[in-house]
């Protein structure tokens, strides 16, 4: 089995998504979602500035059209899916590539997600912590804001987690991990505490906008990141979309349920390489398509899976 793994936000840099260009199907499904943007995503991405390509109501819609242009690519080159799964925003692509959401609907529901994380007015932030597990990272963000709203908010691996909250208790959480041992906190450059309570003031706008969508059944399983489970159900689809919006992405239990599945290769669909190393360190082959020599390496990829199968 082969998994499409599509990246979130986090993925931005100058430059992103400019290598589709050369591919027709990629460069038209760029074309496409210019359109429905009403934005020249190809200006943004190649001169930027960074600081208004990275903000949140432009970064959601540019990875989200990386990642449909890399579906289009994969596609043309006569690879579809066996199971499916974004990170974080991410996940909307991956439930289009199920056939959840047609290409328009996608585009239109994260622009509107996007929209709304950029009006939230509290201020927040997000740290990655390297070398402590899950529950010492949780225990240390209730040490630094006891009560508060400093929150796990994505386990990306055993020993990779991300905490989002205030940037008064993400400033205090620094030295607890350090002095805990985690060989380093990175802060992310990210305009919100995502994926933490801070979000709630407008959770509820995305819930009824989420709610008001037309979801078509899957055609093959997604691995939500509220559960980290596996499932071809519309209403839990729906809900997963509306959890993760406040709540923790468990992209740990995503891979470690592929892996239970049978999926034993995966594919990076975007310009990024970043669930590639997660992928490849939970014990999965994984090709990224910011790789240029991703063409020949997914058909080994295919080739590989179908023997093992």
């Amino acid at each position: 089995m082969i998994a499409c793994f599509f990246p979130g936000q986090g993925t931005l840099r100058l430059g992103i998504g400019q290598a589709f260009r050369r591919h027709p199907a990629a460069a038209a499904a760029l074309a496409d979602a210019e359109l429905v943007l009403g934005r020249d995503l190809s200006a943004l991405c190649s001169r930027g500035p960074l600081a208004t390509l990275i903000s949140t109501e432009n970064a959601q819609p540019v990875v989200t059209a990386c990642n449909l242009a890399g579906l289009a690519a994969l596609r043309a080159n006569g690879l579809e899916p066996d199971v499916v799964a974004g990170h974080s925003v991410g996940e909307l692509s991956a439930v289009h590539a199920a056939g959840v959401l047609d290409f328009t609907a996608t585009l239109r529901l994260v622009d509107f997600r996007a929209r709304l994380m950029a009006r939230v007015r509290r201020e927040g932030g997000m740290s990655a912590v390297f070398g402590l597990n899950v529950p010492t990272v949780a225990a240390l963000a209730r040490v630094a804001e006891p009560g508060g709203t400093l929150a796990v908010a994505i386990e990306n691996g055993a020993d990779h987690v991300v905490v989002s909250g205030p940037p008064d208790a993400l400033g205090g959480f620094v030295p607890l991990a350090m002095a805990s041992g985690a060989r380093k906190v990175l802060p992310l450059s990210v305009s919100h505490a995502f994926h933490s309570p801070l979000m709630a003031e407008v959770a509820d706008e995305w819930a009824e906008r989420v709610g008001e969508e037309t979801l078509r059944d899957p055609a093959c399983p997604v691995l939500l990141n509220a559960t980290g489970r596996a499932t071809m159900d519309r209403a839990e689809i729906r809900q997963g979309l509306i959890a993760q919006f406040t709540g923790r992405v468990l992209w740990a239990g995503v891979l470690r349920s592929a892996v239970r599945m049978g999926v034993r290769a995966g594919v990076e669909v975007g310009d990024s390489k970043a669930l590639t190393g997660l992928a490849r360190a939970a014990g999965l082959s994984c090709v990224s398509m910011s790789d240029p020599a991703w063409p020949r390496m997914t058909r080994a990829l295919r080739a590989t899976a179908r023997a093992s199968a």
